[in-house]
């Protein structure tokens, strides 16, 4: 998914004429190194993986709010093939975060059936 965006973004970028700019990303490393730390203390397994999930989610709601910035931005300029274009970019976060509240909710559901079982043997 991440070449395809990528892929489209240089095509964003040759309609408008223009070549991207190098950000310093320290939004980016900031979540990561907090990431990292938080990440070190949890000792179950299971919610290691919710809490990963979770902050890939955040993340990706991130970026989510950059591509409605910036497709907002391509209307308002007159650059209306590259808000479509964007908007296909935006589409495949949606799609990622919307798959991945679906993983959460499954992880959930079954650590809880589980529970219940445990709770119906006992």
């Amino acid at each position: 998914m991440s070449h395809k965006i990528l892929d489209t973004l240089d095509q964003c970028f040759k309609l408008i004429g223009e070549q991207p700019v190098k950000l310093s990303g320290r939004v980016y490393e900031v979540f990561a190194e907090d990431f990292r730390r938080e990440l070190a203390e949890i000792q179950n397994p299971t919610v290691r993986n919710l809490f990963i999930l979770a902050r890939a989610s955040r993340v990706v709601h991130l970026q989510i709010a950059e591509y409605q910035a910036l497709v907002s931005a391509a209307d308002l300029s007159g650059h209306y093939g590259v808000g479509v274009l964007l908007e296909s970019c935006l589409a495949d976060k949606v799609a990622f975060v919307e798959r991945t509240r679906r993983f959460i909710r499954a992880i959930a559901e079954t650590k809880v059936a589980e529970k219940i079982a445990v709770r119906s043997a006992a």
